[in-house]
């Protein structure tokens, strides 16, 4: 046992900085000695996905332990800076609040906003300004490959739109969505792979553009839509069961037809 820690009754940050110092101390714990950035970097994406579980199901128990869980993996890797002398949480913590000090002149500062989009455009302006991105290109640049292709497709189509390249309304995403199917179907006639993969991503980019006219999160969209497909393919198996239907070796037009069936059902 380490006997400078004190057990209570309620922790504070302060307590998870130290109990994190001797877990990764000599006579902490062997695993959390080992990690390094890289080997805990998908846990960090894990719990934060764990985060939007929470919320999407309104439990507040859960939203404050998963919060926890993502707290845990910041002075994680806090620590492992702070051992190598680059830099400390409360170094975190001072940048984030100079951060969120800057970026709201409307607040701490004498700046006046009409309301919420301005506060954005102010946002915008102010993070460009700061990390000296004088182009729409850099702003894009600065988007992260690796967040969800949807998620990054949208923000870069959002860097465009800023500086007036954009379609005036939604038809012009339509057609430009329609164009693209067609292309793609021409390169699935012609068996190109490459050619297919290429078209397939202008299709989904384009889908996305369409979505972002329409004012709905292409991310939300294809979750809704993935739920759906497993609902109804549930009642689908379901009856194919009951029925005797052995769904490998059914026909098409009997898969749809249950298809169909399972569709009156669950409408949603």
């Amino acid at each position: 046992m380490n006997n400078s820690f004190e057990f209570k009754e309620k922790y504070q940050i302060e307590d998870l900085l130290h109990i994190m110092s001797i877990l990764r101390s000599p006579g902490g714990c062997p695993w959390d000695r080992e990690q390094d950035h890289q080997s805990i970097k998908k846990n960090f994406i894990e719990e934060t996905y764990e985060v939007v579980e929470a919320i999407n199901k309104d439990d507040p128990a859960l939203l404050c332990e998963e919060l926890g869980d993502v707290l845990l993996q910041i002075v994680f890797h806090a620590r492992m800076e702070e051992e190598s002398g680059r830099f400390s949480f409360s170094e975190v913590a001072d940048g984030i609040c100079k951060k969120l000090i800057e970026r709201h002149p409307h607040v701490f500062g004498d700046v006046a906003v009409s309301g919420s989009d301005e506060v954005l455009d102010n946002w915008d302006a102010i993070k460009r300004k700061s990390k000296r991105q004088k182009s729409a290109a850099e702003a894009m640049d600065a988007v992260p490959r690796e967040l969800p292709a949807l998620m990054r497709s949208t923000k870069i189509q959002k860097k465009a739109e800023k500086v007036g390249f954009d379609w005036p309304d939604v038809n012009g995403a339509l057609a430009k969505l329609r164009e693209e199917t067609d292309e793609l179907t021409a390169a699935i006639d012609a068996g190109e792979k490459a050619k297919i993969q290429d078209e397939l991503g202008d299709v989904l980019f384009s889908a996305v553009n369409v979505s972002r006219f329409a004012d709905v999160d292409a991310e939300e969209a294809l979750t809704q839509s993935t739920d759906k497909f497993f609902a109804r393919f549930s009642l689908v198996e379901n009856m194919a069961k009951e029925s005797g239907i052995d769904m490998k070796h059914a026909g098409i037009d009997e898969l749809d037809r249950l298809w169909d069936k399972a569709k009156i059902i669950n409408k949603d």
